[in-house]
């Protein structure tokens, strides 16, 4: 029985396959790249990844390359806060995949402030980056999807904030409580498209990025609100994005599927 406290990574099912993927905010060591990761691994016939560092995106595409053993793996950079960008990664990537079949929007930005200390240029970014660059890579891919006529998927990344109170995050909290409330209202739309739009919100996920920049004593507060006691391995969250993008979860649409333990 898999330790839940010390859970074994899964391998792939075939979840995915003959499928193509784009994925947002994928290069690094966070929630993107595992999913771009259980994509390849899932069978997915061929992937784009996107992000706003170059050398970090290189260098993705070339472990994914590696360690998977797919050739079919392209990297473009994109600031999804910017309209033109966001169209040029849709372009590029459904010329290089023939077409997409799934989106995962992962991008997203958080930082730590008190609302009574907040700048309007804080929260502004926040806002941008994680609720605007997500509707505007949806909106794009939807017309393109459209015109396209053949359907397909479109997962988000929200977070247990949506719904829940947490000291100074009231602009990371509202910008993902808007990707729910897009997620609902856009599936929608989407569905007369033949198009499935969900999300998933993690409560806490670990990596060595959050490791640097959150201090280690809010990290031990938040996994001690954890059931195990742990914080979500990326890879796990990754897991639910790639049910919600299969035809696992055909009738799914507008949900929003929380990936936690949390118990408060």
């Amino acid at each position: 029985m898999n330790d839940l406290k010390n859970p074994e990574y899964v391998p792939g099912h075939g979840l995915l396959k003959g499928k193509s993927v784009l994925i947002t905010a994928a290069a690094g060591a966070g929630i993107g790249f595992a999913a771009a990761t259980k994509a390849v691994e899932e069978g997915c016939r061929g992937i784009v990844i996107s992000d706003v560092h170059e050398g970090r995106l290189n260098a993705s595409v070339d472990k994914l390359k590696q360690e998977t053993g797919l050739s079919a793996v392209w990297g473009k950079l994109c600031n999804v806060t910017d309209e033109t960008e966001v169209r040029a990664l849709v372009d590029f990537a459904e010329d290089k995949l023939q077409g997409i079949d799934i989106l995962i929007n992962n991008a997203g930005l958080g930082t730590t402030k008190a609302l009574i200390e907040m700048e309007d240029a804080e929260w502004n970014k926040v806002i941008d980056v994680t609720l605007n660059g997500t509707m505007r890579m949806t909106r794009y891919m939807l017309q393109v999807m459209k015109a396209r006529g053949q359907g397909g998927v479109i997962v988000n990344n929200a977070s247990v904030l949506g719904w829940r109170g947490q000291k100074e995050q009231a602009h990371y909290a509202a910008a993902k409580a808007g990707v729910m409330a897009l997620t609902r209202c856009a599936a929608l739309e989407a569905a007369e498209l033949n198009v499935r739009i969900n999300a998933v919100a993690p409560s806490l996920a670990v990596h060595p990025m959050l490791r640097k920049s959150a201090p280690e004593a809010l990290l031990k507060e938040l996994e001690g609100r954890e059931a195990y006691g742990r914080g979500a391995e990326c890879w796990e969250v990754a897991n639910v994005m790639m049910f919600l993008a299969s035809d696992y979860s055909s009738y799914m649409t507008g949900e929003i599927v929380p990936v936690s333990s949390q118990q408060a």
